[in-house]
């Protein structure tokens, strides 16, 4: 919040990292919200919290796997805080209590491990059944919504798009535009929904059955 300078921080990995922007920024960190309990999201929690005395936010059936968890939330509640208000969005696939955490006013999504710009997450706890399920729950969202996404895997995930939709106009331009944002040594991230629906293979796959091999063929790419 630009008024109170409090805020939320998504997945630490790390916490040097934020601690830096937050001292740099006077930020005040209230909360940690956790997509899911890797370790390579969770890592900063023990350190943030301490430092910081705030709140992490979780999945409830991952409350014994997400380091200092303090507040339990599930499917299709809505967090609310004075300063936030986020829809819970349960996702799983990548994990069984992935979750997507949806703040509805600001338009802005943070999916984890499930949705990535042009890609979508392993699947390691899951199944396909379950991950293309998740990815449909991310699809209904509104198309102006701005998708971050826990890691920017977006230049080669684009390269196994093209592989396998080689008339794709929008993806054409959308490859011209993460390459140009490359070359400037620019974030690729935020997406939207507008842009995956257009762009991203496994958002567009018509049937489990594709998705499936689809998935199979990614993790092989």
């Amino acid at each position: 919040m630009k008024k109170t300078k409090n805020a939320c921080v998504i997945d630490p990995s790390e916490s040097k990292p934020i601690i830096e922007i937050v001292e740099k920024k006077n930020i005040n960190l209230k909360f940690i919200l956790n997509t899911h309990h890797h370790y390579d999201h969770v890592g900063g929690n023990n350190e943030l919290k301490k430092k910081y005395g705030l709140k992490i936010v979780g999945f409830k059936n991952d409350k014994d796997r997400i380091p200092e968890i303090d507040i339990f939330v599930e499917n299709n509640q809505t967090w609310m805080n004075e300063d936030f208000q986020a829809k819970i969005i349960h996702i799983p696939g990548h994990t069984s209590g992935h979750i997507c955490f949806y703040f509805s006013k600001d338009k802005i999504a943070f999916t984890g491990d499930t949705l990535f710009s042009l890609g979508c997450g392993k699947i390691f706890e899951g199944t396909y059944e379950q991950m293309f399920s998740s990815l449909n729950k991310l699809k209904k969202l509104p198309s102006d919504t701005k998708i971050y996404c826990g890691h920017e895997y977006t230049l080669k995930n684009s390269m196994f798009c093209a592989q396998y939709e080689k008339n794709n106009k929008n993806l054409e331009k959308k490859i011209f535009e993460i390459q140009d944002k490359i070359k400037n040594n620019l974030p690729t991230i935020p997406s939207t929904i507008g842009e995956e629906l257009a762009c991203n293979i496994f958002l567009r796959a018509k049937n489990l059955e594709d998705f499936s091999k689809l998935r199979d063929l990614k993790d092989n790419f």
